[in-house]
């Protein structure tokens, strides 16, 4: 069977409804108040008609569903073509979100769209949330300081997560379709919906920018990486993205479908086979394991990670970046300072005691490389009560995410332009932790507070930090609509060149360049080697 045959559940329902969409151009229906359900706000999809929440300075439109839901015989399959909704589709709440940790439903393939008006062809910004694969939503993210204040249109996502989403397993692998990756899938079939669809929005579709971060930013490569997203976007935006696919012999968590089906990679990958006795499907049988319930496929699911498929990734991204084989599309990319101070604070039991240095080294990085690490980055003597939380920070931000996303840029820089930051604000609004006794300082996830609002509220920022996420909504929404982050307005950005490993620093009040990341992330001196 060729890749395009086993791609036919989704190539093939790319196409419905377009000779629909030439014929109608997807305008805006002026029916006026003529007694029925349609006004002169109606949108024409090609799934039928909808209205949504229309407001002074940005519109919306929630809860659409971009394809079929995936249940019953349609669950670990690719995603299907929804067809018509019956009437005028009210797009004025959110959709189900994923099945995860705390509840969901299968029924979750929707997506959000926010737009400042309909009569402009606005640059598009897709929002892929993060989660580790395994939790989200396109709802937790208020887009307002985008539309709003970048002139942009929107669009935030669901996808598969979890086992659900990313799962191989011998006997669904043999079905005959492109197995493993479904989220990845989800994802693809989401940008197909809206290059046929967004006009009728206000968007162009010849301006498409993905976008994402933490597992949305590892998104956005593997989307770079897959040969069948070419089109589906113009530029991309990875942050925070690079923690799995680049590590050149550490961490080895996207690994061939057949071995994750059958051998894992432990502890950081379980097979296929190993999840499914551990649903209750010792049969190893498609039939048992599509009879299992969403929530206990959620309950033993562990870390999720992508697959190396052959058709929607035939490498890693790392790979694909190295030898040029990749979507050549502008890019920006980049890490938080201090990545790894919230997986620490949100991992383990506050405060963490010095002699819980080994130990914790051994839950990161394993027992045979921990001894290394802990070598590199030593407590010394007579350290502070909170040394063992702050080294192990730092080598889990250097080496998971930093010098991980360094190779990605540099991988990239070698064939299309590439705009690297790095995230400084060492004060940035963050949760509260028990026992937390170290400041989180430039933490995973802080910098997303600077694009969006979060349960419809903007972040509590200072003015300085204000006028930071100010210059950083400008460099976003100015690249999704040139691939340029540049402006008038706003301090040069100078696209990435690898001899010279610059970046921009974004730090309160105004972004500037940055030329020691190398150093202060140990990256050519020690994780670079490993």
């Amino acid at each position: 069977m060729s890749a395009s045959e086993r791609y036919s559940g989704i190539t093939t329902s790319f196409a419905v409804g377009f000779a629909f969409v030439l014929a109608a151009s997807f305008a805006v229906i002026t029916c006026g108040k003529s007694g029925n359900s349609l006004n002169d706000s109606t949108i024409m999809t090609e799934n039928g008609p909808l209205n949504g929440i229309v407001a002074a300075q940005m519109n919306q439109y929630l809860g659409i569903p971009y394809a079929a839901p995936p249940v019953g015989a349609l669950r670990w399959l690719p995603p299907q073509a929804f067809g018509q909704w019956q009437g005028v589709f009210q797009a004025t709440q959110f959709g189900n979100e994923c099945p995860q940790a705390g509840g969901g439903d299968e029924n979750c393939l929707f997506l959000n769209i926010y737009t400042p008006d309909l009569m402009i062809k606005h640059a598009v910004m897709v929002w892929i949330h993060g989660g580790g694969l395994t939790s989200g939503a396109g709802s937790d993210f208020d887009p307002t300081p985008l539309v709003v204040g970048g002139g942009v249109v929107v669009v935030t996502i669901n996808y598969r997560l979890g086992m659900l989403g990313f799962f191989a397993h011998p006997a669904l692998d043999a079905e005959g379709h492109l197995p493993g990756n479904y989220g990845f899938m989800d994802q693809q079939f989401a940008l197909g919906w809206v290059q046929r669809n967004i006009v009728a929005f206000g968007g162009d579709p010849d301006r498409v920018t993905i976008f994402g971060e933490s597992a949305g930013g590892l998104s956005v490569y593997s989307q770079l990486a897959s040969p069948l997203a070419a089109g589906l976007f113009h530029q991309a935006i990875a942050q925070s993205g690079a923690y799995a696919g680049f590590s050149p012999n550490y961490r080895v968590q996207i690994i061939p479908i057949a071995a994750a089906a059958t051998t894992g990679n432990p502890p950081l990958v379980t097979s296929g086979t190993a999840l499914a006795d551990a649903v209750g499907c010792s049969s190893q049988t498609a039939t048992c394991l599509r009879g299992v319930s969403a929530a206990t496929l959620v309950a033993a699911q562990g870390p999720t990670f992508p697959t190396i498929d052959g058709v929607l990734l035939t490498e890693t991204p790392g790979a694909a970046f190295d030898s040029g084989n990749f979507n050549r599309v502008p890019v920006i990319t980049g890490t938080n300072h201090d990545e790894y101070r919230y997986f620490v604070a949100n991992d383990f039991t506050l405060p963490l005691a010095n002699a819980q240095y080994t130990s914790a080294s051994n839950t990161v990085f394993g027992p045979a490389l921990a001894p290394t690490v802990e070598a590199e980055y030593p407590l010394g003597a007579s350290p502070p009560v909170n040394k063992a939380e702050l080294q192990l920070a730092a080598a889990g931000t250097d080496g998971i995410f930093a010098c991980t996303a360094r190779r990605a840029t540099m991988g990239l820089a070698q064939y299309v332009k590439v705009y690297s930051y790095e995230f400084n604000d060492e004060n940035a609004p963050g949760p509260n932790f028990p026992g937390l006794n170290f400041p989180l300082g430039a933490y995973h996830g802080s910098d997303v507070e600077y694009l969006f609002n979060r349960n419809g509220k903007p972040a509590p920022l200072t003015p300085d930090q204000q006028q930071l996420s100010q210059a950083m909504i400008s460099y976003w929404t100015q690249f999704a609509k040139t691939g340029d982050p540049n402006s008038s307005g706003q301090p040069q950005w100078a696209p990435y060149v690898s001899a010279i490993d610059e970046r921009q620093s974004f730090v309160p009040p105004t972004p500037g360049v940055e030329s020691n990341f190398d150093t202060s992330h140990m990256c050519t001196s020690f994780w670079d080697g490993l």
